[in-house]
């Protein structure tokens, strides 16, 4: 039998609700599939920040290390400043174990409402590719004459060649994987960030000759929005850098239905990697029984999928569509027809069966 070791960060505001559901369906989906587990929950967020002082002790980088996945609840608190949990917290796991990809399935499901009108669950069904450890995002820049009328602020977009390769080359193989319409499309901007974008789309052509069973194509990010609202069936597999990806990822959720189903992975193909529902920590929920955890439980799915239980993986999302489509009438909190843990509770129980 199989055994995998899970660090568990529940988090700040009702991130320690999902996850409980979350590892209600684990528990269900290992007895089902006869695999094992240890989860590990560690207390990293803004009570402990507030309490210590520390956002990280010094050691968390190299404990996660030890673990096959890390499952993520949610980060953010109400009483401490905006930035200082999340750089702290998400972008430091995220760049200290090299989590360079980060994957977001946008599949709107059956009986899922989507404010996209006449689509439907066979015309929303995409994967965007972010590049989760460059860009904008590698916190590269300088004030300039800070506080005068003078002042200039410098951010800069770091993007390596090494970093842009093994970022296409990997979405080249999923496409190729998922085996759908085997479409690559990169978004950028290719117009106006002359010098990024020139790398990025050098690289993406040159990567693409070794892929010629892959259909090809560019688009700019603002035509991406437009179409991901008027025609997201175009769409297949989606690569782009961190911040357009950043952007992009939160329509996506809106048109699959809303942060309460949408979920993401922060992957380090050869290392260690983290899954998350996308939403926030939604402080004004916390403790209420309310919040939708469809996105924690979908998260898991990615993570067991991603270890290689795809099986169980498949099985949580097959019971999650069925959920959907049959009992839960929303995916807004307080507006399922079911409380937190009766949703968990039903998924726990379809994966059974």
């Amino acid at each position: 039998m199989k055994n995998y070791r899970i660090a568990v960060i529940p988090g700040d505001g009702t991130g320690p609700e999902v996850v409980r559901e979350g590892l209600k369906v684990l528990k269900a989906v290992s007895q089902k599939f006869g695999f094992s587990y240890e989860t590990e929950v560690f207390d990293w967020g803004g009570e402990r920040y507030l309490k210590t002082g520390e956002v990280l002790p010094e050691n968390a980088i190299q404990t996660l290390k030890k673990f096959d996945a890390i499952y993520l609840g949610a980060i953010g608190h109400p009483d401490v400043k905006p930035g200082i949990l999340e750089r702290g917290i998400l972008l430091k796991i995220r760049f200290d174990l090299d989590q360079y990809i980060n994957l977001r399935p946008v599949k709107l499901y059956p009986g899922v409402w989507t404010p996209l009108r006449d689509k439907g669950p066979q015309d929303i069904d995409f994967v965007v590719i972010r590049e989760n450890t460059e860009g904008l995002y590698k916190g590269m820049g300088e004030f300039r004459d800070k506080g005068t009328p003078d002042e200039v602020a410098i951010q800069i977009s770091y993007n390596t060649r090494k970093g842009i390769e093994r970022c296409i080359r990997y979405a080249f193989e999923f496409a190729r994987k998922r085996n759908k319409k085997k479409k690559l499309t990169l978004c950028g901007k290719t117009n106006v960030l002359t010098y990024a974008w020139d790398l990025w789309r050098r690289v993406f052509n040159e990567v693409a000759k070794e892929y010629p069973d892959i259909e090809t194509d560019y688009a700019h990010v603002d035509a991406i929005c437009m179409w991901m609202v008027k025609n997201p069936e175009w769409f297949d597999v989606i690569v782009t850098d961190n911040m357009f990806g950043d952007i992009i990822t939160d329509l996506g959720a809106m048109i699959q239905g809303g942060m309460g189903i949408a979920a993401g992975g922060n992957l380090n193909p050869e290392g260690v990697s983290m899954f998350e529902p996308i939403g926030g920590s939604a402080p004004k929920y916390t403790g209420k029984n309310v919040i939708n955890p469809l996105a924690a439980i979908c998260a898991l799915s990615m993570l067991l999928k991603h270890i290689g239980e795809e099986e169980a993986g498949e099985k949580i999302e097959q019971a999650v569509m069925w959920a959907t489509q049959n009992k839960i009438k929303s995916m807004s909190a307080g507006k399922m027809g079911m409380s937190t843990s009766e949703v968990g509770d039903l998924i726990a129980e379809l994966v059974s069966k």
